[in-house]
C-alpha cells in the first residue's frame, strides 16, 4: 500500500505548530521540495509561504487552479463543506479532547478520577455477576473429535 495523501495544489493541510498552529489551510501551489504557499481564508491563516514540515496533510482536497485567489479559495472551501468534514473527524475529536484534558484544572481532574473509578467499579461488579453465573451454570463441554454415531 503506497501513500494516499500527496502534496498537490488543493490539498487541505492542518497546521501542527508555528503561529498558526491548530488551523487548516489550502496548498495553492508549491514553491520548491521544502515551500508551499498556503491559505486559510475560512480559518484566519493569510496567504503566505509555508514549510512542509509544519504541516500535516489530511485527506481532503478542494478544486483549486494554481495560485488561486483568497476568494476563490473561500468558495471552493464552503462549496467542499470541509469545516463540517473536519469537525466529523476523529483526528479533530482527539484535538478537541485534548485541549480539553489540558484546561481541566485540580479539582476537575479529581471529579474524573472519581467518575472513573465508580464506572471501574460497576463494570468489575458486572464481570464478577458474570463469572459467578457462568461457574453455577457451566456450558456443556463440546467434543470436537468425536465420530459420527451409527444409527
Amino acid at each position: 500500500m503506497g501513500f494516499t495523501r500527496f502534496v498537490e495544489i488543493g490539498r487541505v493541510a492542518y497546521v501542527a505548530f508555528g503561529p498558526d498552529e491548530g488551523k487548516l489551510v489550502a496548498i495553492l501551489d508549491i514553491i520548491d521540495q521544502n515551500k508551499v504557499l498556503v491559505d486559510g481564508p475560512c480559518s484566519g491563516v493569510a496567504r503566505k509561504a509555508i514549510n512542509l514540515k509544519q504541516l500535516h496533510l489530511t485527506k481532503f482536497m478542494i478544486q483549486l487552479g494554481p495560485s488561486a485567489r483568497s476568494k476563490a479559495v473561500k468558495k471552493a472551501w464552503e462549496k467542499a463543506e470541509i469545516n463540517q468534514k473536519w469537525a466529523e473527524t476523529t483526528w479533530s475529536k482527539k484535538l478537541e479532547a485534548r485541549q480539553k484534558r489540558n484546561q481541566l484544572n485540580d479539582f476537575d481532574r479529581f471529579k474524573l478520577m472519581k467518575a472513573k473509578q465508580a464506572r471501574n467499579r460497576l463494570i468489575t461488579i458486572g464481570a464478577g455477576k458474570l463469572r459467578k453465573q457462568l461457574k453455577a451454570n457451566p456450558p456443556k463441554a463440546k467434543r470436537t473429535n468425536k465420530k459420527p454415531s451409527k444409527k
